[in-house]
């Protein structure tokens, strides 16, 4: 059984941050700017207590970490998960940062989170949370200041409560205030398959960078939530085998190629792959490690460190999760010639279409499926093109050069700003 590490997610962001610095002349010359760019402008931490339904009252923890502001507004996810810490909140919103500077877009990055197991409430107690949790933090958010949207146990329906919640607040309706609502509460065009096209664009790009065909190409994948089993059809529509595929605590392998139809019938069903027939079924600590071409982490932070590195057989590796790899796993990965396609990049289609929602509704005027299509392949695969170039030319790490482009455009905000 593999042994399970677990690291601090801020110092390991710090740790790639101080990598791509040591390779950035004006980041290398200059230790403030390390300083500046590691660190939280701050952190909001609220308590909030909460009547349940038999009438007795919990109190739940919330954090925000609002990272770098040099280009307004922030942008961050709220996350609903009863494992969390300040620290690892403080990593997931300088992620953020970095995705948005990567792609260019004139968003900064923000965290939220609430310690709670969102399972465990009923939809009223769900509903009267997220509407105390926007009661709570309107006087830290509104469309030109800080925008959340969904990420892990949130979705379109607690956005819309949400948005609800701020607009009776401010007395003006307010859609830009939360983004990745429902369609019908003016989200973008494209909802579950774009949050899931992005990353095949990314990865077409770099394996048409790198000369490699995607066609009969065998990938596992990490994590069977929505997005991850759309980006897994898609792949499987390019020719692509998708031979393992899993949930929060069971995998499925099958070297042939594993029925997405029936995988879908059981997470609906059952909501486990584990009763999935005709494979064999292995713990969630070994699979990372099973033999295939493309591997696509999709979970959580930390999944593949300098314990399991040396044992990953795969020749591309697709970040979906928020730091799956350690900063020295993936120095062992690059001497094993594993390309790692890092996630401040693979994500970055999220802020991009976040994006595209917050300009359509501070306009009012909405876009066809086809333009944002369009829109976001264009944006992701310059992007794209602009990381691998880099790297190929100064013979390093894609995820180093993602961060340098994108301390290059943070810097020069804050320069400009007036803020070093």
């Amino acid at each position: 059984m593999l042994e399970q590490n677990i690291e601090n997610a801020f110092l390991n962001a710090r740790k790639q941050i101080r990598k791509s610095c040591d390779l950035y002349e004006w980041c290398r010359d200059d230790e403030n700017k390390y300083e500046i760019i590691s660190h939280p402008r701050r952190i909001i931490e609220i308590n909030i207590p909460l009547r349940m339904d038999n009438w007795s009252i919990k109190t739940f923890t919330w954090f925000r970490s609002q990272h770098n502001d040099a280009r307004w507004p922030f942008k961050g996810w709220i996350r609903f998960h009863p494992d969390v810490s300040r620290d690892e909140v403080k990593a997931l919103s300088m992620w953020m940062t970095f995705k948005c500077a990567v792609a260019d877009i004139p968003l900064w990055w923000a965290k939220g989170w609430i310690i709670i197991n969102p399972k465990e409430l009923s939809i009223t107690e769900l509903e009267r949370l997220s509407r105390w949790y926007v009661r709570e933090l309107y006087k830290y958010i509104w469309p030109e200041i800080d925008v959340p949207a969904p990420d892990v146990n949130t979705n379109p329906q607690i956005m819309a409560w949400m948005m609800d919640e701020y607009s009776k607040l401010v007395w003006i309706y307010s859609p830009g205030s939360f983004t990745w609502k429902p369609v019908s509460s003016w989200w973008s065009l494209w909802r579950d398959k774009a949050t899931a096209q992005w990353w095949v664009f990314v990865l077409q790009k770099i394996m048409e960078l790198k000369n490699i065909s995607i066609h009969w190409k065998k990938v596992i994948i990490q994590w069977a939530w929505n997005a991850g089993l759309t980006v897994t059809q898609m792949l499987q529509d390019l020719w692509a085998i998708i031979v393992w595929i899993a949930d929060s605590a069971w995998w499925v392998y099958n070297e042939n190629w594993i029925n997405l139809e029936k995988i879908r019938e059981l997470k609906k069903q059952k909501k486990s792959v584990i009763e999935y027939e005709d494979a064999k079924k292995v713990s969630a600590l070994e699979i990372l490690e099973m033999p295939c071409d493309i591997l696509i982490p999709a979970a959580l932070e930390n999944q593949i460190t300098k314990i399991n590195a040396n044992n990953i057989k795969a020749q591309i590796i697709l970040e979906l999760a928020n730091g799956p790899i350690t900063w020295d796993a993936d120095e062992i990965l690059f001497r094993k010639w594993v390309v790692v396609i890092p996630d401040i990049l693979a994500n970055s289609g999220w802020v991009i279409v976040s994006y595209f929602e917050q300009v359509q509704n501070n306009t009012n005027y909405y876009w066809s499926l086809e333009e944002v299509n369009e829109k976001l392949k264009y944006k992701i695969t310059l992007a794209a093109n602009q990381v691998f170039d880099s790297s190929v030319k100064y013979n390093t790490f894609l995820r180093s050069w993602a961060y340098i482009i994108a301390m290059k455009r943070i810097f020069d905000a804050m320069k400009d700003r007036g803020e070093i």
